[in-house]
């Protein structure tokens, strides 16, 4: 799964509702949009800290002399050593801090739900909204039946498919 930045909004105002809409937790009318931006705020942090590891992993690969192919491995290994985690690893990390955010929020009343149950529904949510990569690769290798997999004019190909679909989803 991977966080984009324009889903975000949507995310969270559906975390604040469905939680709210299940009594999970309480927040009063007025502080609502105030929750929302909390759960906001964690998202785009992670993206933030994200961007500060492709920003050193770009760095290593110039410094090193390594092309941009070897960018996943390299930016692994930059991730390991700021200690960020990346993938499905790295959402866990966002919902735990999202949970830890409602529990400390000034605009969140009271959280009734034990943190396990507050987990699995906002991971639901996410799983919801960012499982779109998979839908996408599926349309996109579905559009482009007429090219061989694994020429360069599949691949050409392949990544402005995927980049027109996202845009077309509203991701990019």
């Amino acid at each position: 799964m991977r966080l984009y930045p324009k889903v975000i909004p949507t995310i969270a105002r559906e975390v604040v509702q469905t939680l709210m809409q299940d009594g999970d937790v309480e927040v009063e009318t007025l502080r609502i949009v105030d929750a929302e931006k909390d759960m906001e705020s964690v998202m785009k942090e992670y993206l933030s800290f994200e961007e500060r590891v492709n920003a050193a992993t770009r760095e290593a690969l110039e410094r090193r002399g390594y092309d941009h192919s070897r960018f996943a491995a390299v930016k692994r290994e930059m991730a390991d050593v700021r200690g960020f985690r990346m993938g499905d690893e790295g959402i866990e990390h966002v919902i735990g801090q999202m949970i830890e955010q409602l529990l400390i929020s000034r605009n969140v009343e009271e959280v009734f739900t034990e943190d396990n149950l507050l987990r699995k529904k906002v991971f639901g949510i996410f799983r919801k909204h960012l499982d779109v990569d998979d839908e996408i690769d599926r349309e996109a290798r579905a559009r482009l039946k007429h090219l061989q997999e694994g020429t360069a004019a599949f691949d050409i190909e392949y990544q402005k498919t995927v980049e027109l679909l996202r845009r077309s989803r509203g991701l990019i």
